[in-house]
């Protein structure tokens, strides 16, 4: 409904909100308002008094004689009180005795009352007034404080009894749904959670065959893969009462409110059976419970045993289904894992090549690219990103078309991208001339021993532009992907990374400071090469702390006790397999020194080379060399 004035339509629902305003406005300032207005009359009277009490005083007898010399304009008679209003314009003030009549005081006197004007104030009615209020005001205030007190704390009351409510959002039909076709990448985890929603809708068909539906689903994986994502698919999948909370928000300071929102959130899914409850990060509760002397979380662990007693208990729940979610599976207590709580457990893990071609479809819809985009290449380019990269990979691909004002997204926008989101933004830094030149002699030397080892992935971009705490970088992403690596390859990753120190020592007969991230991971891989993986001559023992994996990738430790004389010879295996590696690439850096001053000169120029630019100096790469592994 519309309602016309001054020529101007307002809705109706625009009235109620102005009177709605009104109504608040005076209901929360009333007391406030009154407040100030009392405080002003109460000031209003006390500097009223002090101002008359500063005015000078006359005695009655020169009061009587001024009014006889018709020097005063006019009386003012307040109780006791006789101010003078004289005609020259100043002031005065008399006291009489209150049962005097100061009229008869005059006549007395012989002084004609009317040579002045005279005005009796009664301020008996005043007083009483002032008397009343400033007696009743105090305690009204008093009143009204208590009032505001008890709903205060009528309201904290109420705040602490709603502690134990569950805090779960309840999925909405009404809005954008989520479904497994948005979800790619995580094939076999889609097919098992297809599986839960096939549950939900035709629970017959299982339990003709006898089969009990699953009471919980646990998606375990690195974070950004997809858990929640495939959780809210299952939402706009199902068409059931989709319960979602995270674990931290069972918790609160006061004591039992986990284990009491556990109970509400249950109860509440159970009256809406068929339903799902999916519980995100459940390592915030769901962490192993300690045992013995060790300190303990009371709290998280009541939080804890109220869900095994929920998901397990004596009631039975075949109709609720538990999702939960969590990139810290090691740290999941064992009564949690077992079947009949969490029966089907799902690894979330980084896509391969195929996963991400996909993922970036999904997310490549809405947004222009050129004809030139080779997907493929991108898929290959972009190992080790999960989902979540993925995405916002080709978010800053598009803000980077924007900043340069083009139409579409073309490749040079995604290379941009991907690097910025594994090494950060590029960063201007002023260089001296001789920085720059250590810093491009360093990456290629990177760049050749990779380049001309017949074990290395291509070299895919050399750049001399800082990123992160990076002057510079090479970037030699994996041809495909590997699920192990082999002594070889490991050697000569060693290798790779003393490139740099070898070209600055080569071409300049003098080392840095830039080689200490090489020096980092090439001892730790040579460390795991002689400790964990027994690659070196001392056999294959493990000589680290004992570690049994779970398939949980729960991981106990137990200290190997190593006498000082194996230490020692580990240690020997170490600096053995590194100083190999250096002086592989010393030899390579001085065998290939005109294609490392090419290269360093090319960098200088361009600041960056791509796997194209860089082959035409160098030459095309060899096929990696394959090692056949025989059985």
């Amino acid at each position: 409904m519309i309602n016309k004035k001054n020529g101007k339509e307002v809705k109706k629902n625009d009235i109620k909100k102005i009177a709605q305003f009104k109504l608040n406005f005076d209901l929360k300032n009333m007391f406030f308002i009154f407040f100030i207005v009392l405080f002003l009359f109460f000031a209003y009277q006390s500097i009223s008094k002090e101002v008359k009490q500063a005015l000078p005083e006359k005695s009655i007898t020169t009061v009587v004689q001024d009014i006889k010399d018709k020097k005063v304009k006019s009386v003012e008679i307040v109780d006791n009180k006789v101010l003078l209003f004289y005609k020259d314009n100043s002031l005065g003030v008399s006291y009489k005795e209150p049962s005097d009549s100061f009229r008869k005081i005059l006549l007395d006197a012989g002084v004609n009352p009317n040579n002045a004007q005279i005005e009796v104030k009664d301020t008996q009615g005043s007083n009483g007034l002032i008397n009343f209020l400033s007696n009743i005001i105090p305690t009204i205030l008093m009143v009204g404080f208590f009032i505001f007190l008890f709903k205060q704390a009528r309201g904290a009351q109420d705040s602490v009894f709603s502690f134990g409510q569950s805090r779960a959002k309840r999925f909405n039909k009404d809005l954008p749904k989520t479904t497994f076709k948005d979800v790619a990448g995580v094939d076999e985890a889609k097919k098992e959670l297809e599986e839960i929603v096939d549950f939900l809708k035709n629970p017959e068909k299982y339990k003709k065959l006898g089969a009990r539906t699953p009471k919980g689903v646990m998606l375990v994986g690195p974070a950004g893969c997809g858990k929640t994502l495939l959780a809210r698919a299952v939402a706009g999948e199902a068409n059931v009462p989709f319960f979602s909370i995270a674990g931290s928000e069972f918790m609160e300071m006061l004591v039992g409110i986990g284990a009491a929102r556990v109970r509400d959130l249950f109860a509440t899914a159970k009256k809406s059976a068929p339903s799902i409850i999916f519980i995100d990060e459940i390592d915030a509760i769901g962490r192993a419970r300690s045992v013995g002397a060790m300190p303990s979380h009371d709290e998280r662990e009541q939080t804890l045993n109220q869900i095994l007693v929920e998901m397990d208990g004596f009631t039975s729940n075949e109709q609720t289904i538990v999702i939960a979610a969590t990139n810290r599976g090691d740290l999941l207590d064992t009564a949690l894992l077992r079947p009949g709580r969490f029966d089907r457990r799902i690894i979330v893990d980084y896509p391969d090549v195929d996963g991400r071609k996909d993922i970036m479809k999904i997310h490549a819809e809405g947004k222009p690219f050129t004809k030139e985009v080779d997907w493929d290449k991108v898929a290959k380019r972009t190992v080790g990103f999960s989902g979540a990269d993925l995405e916002n990979m080709l978010n800053e691909a598009a803000i980077f078309a924007a900043r340069h004002a083009k139409v579409d997204i073309d490749m040079s926008d995604i290379e941009e991208a991907a690097t910025k989101v594994k090494m950060g933004p590029a960063k201007k830094r002023i260089q001296s001339d001789m920085d720059k030149k250590l810093t491009a002699y360093h990456e290629a030397g990177h760049a050749i021993v990779s380049h001309f080892l017949p074990h290395t992935d291509p070299v895919h971009r050399i750049s001399i532009v800082s990123r992160g705490m990076a002057l510079g970088y090479t970037l030699i992403p994996p041809a495909k992907d590997k699920l192990h690596e082999t002594k070889t390859h490991l050697l000569e990753e060693i290798a790779v990374m003393m490139g740099g120190r070898a070209a600055e020592l080569t071409i300049f007969n003098e080392v840095t400071t830039g080689a200490s991230n090489d020096f980092d991971q090439s001892t730790r891989i040579a460390k795991a090469m002689v400790v964990e993986y027994g690659m070196s001559e001392l056999g294959p023992i493990n000589f680290g702390p004992t570690m049994d994996v779970t398939e949980w990738c729960k991981t106990y430790y137990e200290q190997n006790t190593v006498s000082q004389e194996v230490l020692a010879k580990i240690d020997a295996s170490v600096k053995q397999i590194l100083q190999t590696g250096y002086d592989k690439a010393v030899h390579m850096v001085k065998e290939k020194r005109e294609l490392l001053d090419k290269v360093a000169k090319e960098l200088l120029s361009k600041e960056s080379l791509d796997q194209e630019e860089f082959e035409k100096i160098v030459g095309k790469k060899e096929a990696i060399e394959s090692l056949a592994i025989q059985d």
